[in-house]
């Protein structure tokens, strides 16, 4: 295995995991926007108002996309795997 492929393994997994946690990432910057809009409207401080908001998007979003993401995990973990066994065989 050379360094070429090294590189490009690693930056696939990269992106293939920053693929996978997008839709937990937009919905928790999404609900805290609206969080924030809300307070700055209403001139409420309070920090923990966040929280439980986000906490709730960031989960509900995991549950509908989480087949979607096991399966983007799952092909980079296979390409990974089949690489390091095919070059450790030769």
């Amino acid at each position: 295995m050379n360094e070429e492929m090294v590189v490009e393994l690693l930056r696939n997994a990269v992106g293939s995991v920053l693929l996978a946690a997008s839709p937990m990432m937009i919905s928790g910057l999404v609900v805290g926007l609206m969080v924030s809009i809300f307070q700055a409207a209403t001139q409420i401080n309070e920090q923990t108002l966040t929280f439980v908001p986000k906490i709730i998007a960031v989960l509900t979003a995991l549950v509908i996309a989480a087949p979607w993401a096991l399966s983007i995990v799952l092909k980079i973990a296979r390409e990974v795997f089949g690489t390091l066994i095919i070059e450790g065989i030769q």
